[in-house]
């Protein structure tokens, strides 16, 4: 076992220092370009329903490298550079970035799959709606997207905790927990919020339980043959 702290910026790995600076980038493009009417950053990358009319397969990469917010990008990277770093010393930069950007190809696939079956749902009871309520619907099915890199670095988390579970991780640099238990606790949360669905979350918590699955199983598969000591 061995304690797992914040270091500094010092000798950032180089997919993920490149991955901070495209995200960095994007995030800049979406402030700059928010009120544009001809520069519509949102329909052409953010990841729309496949129902929308907007809807492109390039979307399925594009959209994570989107955030909605300061807080929405800033979680995100600060939890990519604590969990990928440690990922990409262990398997090297071209190995790391097949799985982050696999695991956020595959979040993006499940969310796509979850929403169909919400949105055909609404679809399917259009003709006892008034022609209002038509709209809105149509609208709402439409304008849906998904942003962020969420889905990557809840895989990142996940293989960290499979790899390094013992590690010792510091929640607000003053409580002590194993990756294991927190990555557990982790999972359970999102599963407990994906099945409570409440009114006004727009998290895609199913996803994220998806593609963790998903990237320890890349993880196993990957050990058959280059056996790692767990830590």
């Amino acid at each position: 076992m061995r304690d797992f702290r914040v270091r500094g910026f010092q000798g950032i790995p180089t997919v993920i220092k490149n991955l901070l600076i495209i995200n960095a980038l994007v995030f800049f493009a979406q402030v700059t370009f928010e009120n544009s009417s001809t520069i519509r950053l949102n329909d052409w990358l953010a990841l729309h329903d496949l129902h929308s009319q907007f809807f492109k397969f390039h979307q399925l990469f594009t959209y994570m490298f989107m955030h909605g917010s300061i807080g929405h990008i800033f979680f995100n990277m600060f939890a990519l550079w604590m969990f990928g770093s440690e990922l990409e010393n262990v398997w090297g930069p071209k190995r790391f970035l097949l799985f982050y950007i696999s695991c956020g190809v595959g979040a993006g696939l499940l969310h796509l799959g979850v929403l169909y079956f919400e949105f055909q749902a609404a679809i399917d009871q259009l003709p006892f709606l008034s022609l209002e309520k038509q709209q809105e619907t149509i609208s709402a099915i439409h304008y849906s997207t998904t942003i962020g890199a969420s889905g990557s670095v809840f895989g990142c988390l996940a293989a960290f905790g499979y790899l390094f579970p013992n590690n010792v991780l510091y929640i607000y640099a003053l409580f002590p927990i194993k990756v294991k238990w927190f990555v557990i606790l982790y999972a359970a949360a999102e599963l407990w919020m994906g099945i409570s669905n409440s009114a006004g979350d727009n998290v895609a918590h199913w996803a994220h339980l998806g593609v963790a699955l998903v990237g320890i199983i890349m993880v196993i598969y990957w050990n058959k043959t280059n056996r790692r000591q767990f830590y």
